[in-house]
């Protein structure tokens, strides 16, 4: 018989419940930020593949500089100092 292990699995958080990683953060610059002030998500600049991902959704970035896919949580923001034109 094997002794009991100690502590958690590092997946696991101390509930036992699995580990999230954090949602990555891209960065884009102006030119990759669609006419109408957004990006798609899933995208490839995330390395996604689209055919085993989420839905498309389209992330508002114009007016905040920043925006958040409601399925993976993926960040989308503009690079320091881009300015988006018309918004």
């Amino acid at each position: 018989m094997s002794a009991p292990t100690t502590g958690n699995p590092a997946n696991t958080t101390a509930a036992g419940t699995p580990a999230r990683r954090p949602a990555p953060v891209i960065e884009l610059t102006a030119k990759e930020v669609h006419d109408h002030g957004g990006v798609f998500c899933p995208n490839p600049k995330a390395g996604m593949k689209i055919w085993n991902t989420h839905p498309r959704v389209f992330i508002e970035i114009a007016h905040a500089g920043e925006g958040k896919c409601p399925y993976c949580g993926t960040v989308y923001r503009l690079k320091a100092g881009e300015v988006l034109k018309g918004h």
